[in-house]
């Protein structure tokens, strides 16, 4: 994830049912119809698999059709296509960018055709986690330096007799691999294919009280159902993940952005104003991804959930 998303309605909640990890397939071209619709009172956002993004896309739809009267759909689309989609006008909104400064040189800066949309109001950090219950055990694990001590008992049928590292979806933005091999650490990258299959490993691993290294990511629900403590890596400073392949410091916090079309944000009326307004917590996020991927509630229902019991929240958006 230097992960993770756009919004107009048509199958936008059947869509968003269907979605559960940080990366998905490309989908640009199956773009909405009433995306850049000139006149028409209509949204298009894409969507990242990650159920945090799916949140935020549930409650902004959620609004945009019951408040403000648009058609609202929803475009799944990974994380590199969704600016290019972004640029061409094929959706409206991004509402969870984790840090793409390339993109962003290229078509916030370069070109023009897509513009910040505010703060989201989350911070991100992707980090390493094993759980709390063998971090109380074990407390030294949570240094990366004693990684190698404990490797054996991170092996998987996977793993290739060294030390688990369990990654998401391969589309996801991660130095994991630099960094095992940067570090020196008896360990193997294992992806376990989108957020989904990863969250079901974790749980399984939990119910088992197995040891386990996970790449895994703030904000998430996950944290309230299986308590993990990250491991600390070498101290982020900027630029010491610029080069990809000599990655061997921490990620770093990163204050999650909103973009635009540039079109959209100029003519697109009160759904460009409310998206650009648009602004929760962490603790707002985690309840509706809690909702949708525990509680099993449509993304609708936990929007409308959500909108009940938050209302002097998302009303300073529509002023």
């Amino acid at each position: 994830m230097r992960i993770r998303t756009t919004t107009a309605l048509v199958a936008g909640v059947s869509s968003l049912a269907l979605l559960s990890g940080c990366g998905a397939a490309d989908m640009t071209k199956q773009s909405s119809p009433f995306a850049n619709a000139q006149g028409a009172k209509t949204v298009t956002l894409s969507v990242q698999s990650w159920v945090g993004a799916q949140a935020n896309v549930a409650v902004a739809q959620y609004l945009l059709e019951h408040e403000l009267g648009y058609r609202v759909d929803t475009v799944q689309v990974d994380e590199i296509p969704a600016w290019d989609a972004l640029s061409q006008g094929r959706v409206d909104a991004i509402m969870e960018d984790w840090g793409h400064p390339d993109e962003e040189q290229r078509y916030v800066k370069d070109k023009k055709t897509i513009v910040p949309g505010g703060d989201l109001g989350v911070t991100g950090h992707i980090g390493w986690y094993v759980p709390t219950y063998f971090a109380k055990a074990h407390p030294d694990v949570t240094d990366w330096k004693n990684l190698n001590k404990y490797a054996e008992q991170m092996r998987t049928a996977e793993s290739g007799g060294k030390g688990q590292l369990m990654d998401g979806s391969p589309s996801y933005v991660t130095n994991d691999k630099a960094l095992v091999n940067n570090l020196d650490l008896n360990y193997q990258v294992v992806f376990a294919g989108s957020e989904a299959a990863q969250i079901t490993q974790i749980k399984q691993f939990a119910k088992e009280k197995k040891p386990f290294l996970t790449y895994w990511y703030e904000p998430q629900w996950l944290f309230k159902k299986v308590p993990m403590t990250e491991v600390k890596l070498p101290a982020y400073k900027d630029g010491c993940d610029a080069d990809p392949e000599k990655v061997a410091c921490a990620y770093p916090h990163t204050p999650l952005q909103k973009y635009l079309n540039a079109d959209f944000s100029k003519d697109g009326g009160q759904a460009a104003a409310l998206l650009k307004k648009f602004k929760w917590t962490t603790e707002d996020q985690n309840e509706v991804s809690l909702m949708i991927a525990e509680q099993r509630l449509s993304p609708e229902a936990a929007a409308k959930k959500w909108a009940d019991s938050h209302e002097s929240t998302w009303k300073a958006w529509l002023s």
